[in-house]
This record gives structure tokens, sequence and C-alpha cells, in this order.
């Protein structure tokens, strides 16, 4: 484990005191799918400013605990402050969601009785310019969620050779012009290198214009796949879902929020898969698939968030919710 465990509660550094609304997406949802009863174990794998946290350390009073995980140490010291009355119901750990059997076994903790992940970047990390996520600010190009790590944006956009480039922003940032944007960056680094959000912003837009979709900054994908690059989002979770599983009780529920296909593909083929269902889409005859369940599908399709939640919180548009139940 790369972390102690933190105290609820605890001090906020100086450079995370940049505060934006925080609203946890479909949190009553989220609530019904987990089922948190009394005296329960939960975890929330993602913790980010611990709206969900909270929702779920309400429900499992008395007895309950609730262990919180994040690669963010900026969002688990505010989140700590959000939690500071459920301190004694709390560990909260900065640790990547997909090292929970290590944190569990660590813990000593055998089996829980419920799991979300809620996956992709916070509203905090993308508001609070100095991180870099966002095509909209002027600030240096990072987008790390753990600020630990060395690999940032910059680096990718600066060292990465033109082809590879063009496969990361094709692959997770689904973007069809992806060839030209990498040639863009290659043509326009070759001056000086590019280390700003609004450098990178304004390479792609010219390298786009009058081609993409007018509903859509033509930056987005881009700024997206590079993210999911730096962070190295998608790799290993269909094995973390898998893994998590081992450790729900019969009964016991995982919930996950996606915000954008990628994630959800990769959720709702790791769900099927452990409950049993063909994956393959071969004939019967030619299928390997398991077909082994473990598991039940709670929403055979996702859930989204309804329309007054979207008027309250726009960000909320693109989540999609999945639950699965152990058997």
């Amino acid at each position: 484990m790369r972390r102690a465990i933190w105290q609820a509660g605890m001090r906020c550094s100086s450079s995370s005191s940049f505060a934006p609304e925080h609203l946890p997406v479909m949190r009553e949802e989220v609530l019904e799918l987990l089922r948190c009863k009394q005296g329960g174990i939960y975890v929330d794998a993602t913790l980010g400013l611990g709206g969900h946290a909270r929702a779920v350390l309400e429900k499992i009073q008395p007895g309950g605990l609730l262990i919180g995980l994040d690669r963010d140490q900026e969002s688990l010291e505010k989140a700590a402050l959000l939690l500071q009355p459920y301190s004694v119901s709390t560990r909260l750990l900065h640790e990547n969601y997909k090292n929970l059997p290590l944190v569990l076994n660590n813990l000593g903790i055998k089996s829980i009785d419920g799991i979300l992940v809620d996956l992709g970047v916070s509203s905090y990390q993308l508001l609070l310019p100095e991180r870099g996520f966002s095509f909209q600010s002027d600030a240096m190009l990072d987008m790390r969620m753990d600020r630990t790590q060395q690999l940032t944006a910059a680096d990718l956009v600066n060292g990465l050779p033109e082809e590879q480039l063009a496969e990361i922003i094709h692959r997770y940032g689904e973007e069809r012009f992806s060839r030209r944007i990498a040639a863009a960056i290659v043509a326009a680094r070759e001056g000086a290198r590019v280390t700003r959000c609004s450098q990178l912003a304004a390479i792609v837009k010219g390298a786009v214009a009058g081609r993409g979709s007018q509903s859509l900054h033509p930056a987005t994908r881009t700024f997206q796949a590079l993210r999911i690059a730096v962070n190295q989002e998608l790799e290993g979770l269909q094995e973390f879902i898998a893994d998590a599983l081992t450790y729900l009780r019969p009964g016991g529920r995982m919930a996950v929020i996606a915000f954008h296909s990628l994630e959800d593909r990769i959720v709702k083929r790791s769900f099927r898969m452990l409950a049993g269902f063909c994956i393959c889409e071969r004939p019967s005859d030619l299928c390997t698939c398991p077909r082994q369940a473990r598991a039940r599908v709670v929403t055979p399709r996702p859930l989204t968030p309804g329309d007054a939640e979207l008027a309250a919180n726009s960000r909320a548009r693109s989540a999609k919710l999945r639950a699965l139940e152990r058997t």
C-alpha cells in the first residue's frame, strides 16, 4: 500500500483552497442500488470530494464502515473535512482504486457489502486551473489525477511520435481527425514545446477548423484522450471489476458510474461476463466465453440523470450508472 490511512477532518493544505460546488451524480439512484444497511462495510473507490461517501455514511450508521480511496491527494484532504463528523466510521487512503484487493487485505477486511466506482475526472480537478485538465484555461498541460506521478500531458504532447500521438487521440478520444491533429501538434512543437492548455487548444482548433461538430469544442476529444492516457484510466478496469466482485458478500452490490462510451463499454462487458452471458458475439458453437454466472446484472440498461438533476448539474449529462449483484 502506497499511503497510510488518512484521518478524517485533517487540515487542508494551502494549495487546495479552491472548492467548487460539489454535486454527487445520481446520489439517490446510487443509494438505492447499493441498498446501504446499518453496520455494513462499503467502499467508495473513487472518493472525490466525498459527496457520495457522506450519503452512504448517513445510511450505514450506527456501526458501519466506509473505506474511501482516491488518487488525488487534494481531493482526499477536502473529503476528510466533509466527512469529519463520521471520522470514527471512515478510513481514507491515497490510493488507486485498482489496488483495492491490496487495501482490503492490509486492513484485514475479507468481505464488504457494497462498492461504488465513479469513473473519470471530477469537477474539482476540471475547474481548478492549475491542474491543467481544461482546454478553457491557460494553465500548464498537466492532467495528472495523482500529482506524485511523473508523466504529464505535456510529456505526451512533446515526446510521442506523430503516429503514436494520433493513435492515442483516435483510440481514447474517438476523434476522426486524429491524424490531422497529431500532425499539427508535431509541426507546432518543432518551433517550441507545447506546454499550456491554451496552446494545445488553439493548435487543435486550427487543425479541424470548420470540420468538426458545431456544438462541441474542437479540442474536447483530444483533451479527453490525453487525460485517459496520462492516468491510464482504462487499463485494468475489467480486471478490477472481476477482482472487486470476489470481496462482495452474496447479495452485495457494485455500482459504477461512467462518463464516456469507452468506460461504459468496458463496464457493460465486464458485468455481462460475470453474469455468465456471452460477450464474444460469435455463433454458439464457436463461443469461448466462460458462461459461469458469479453475479446478476441489476441494471439491464444503464440509469441516467433525470431532468431535475440535469437542470442543477449539467456536467452529469453523460453519466451512466450500472450495478451488479454478487450471487
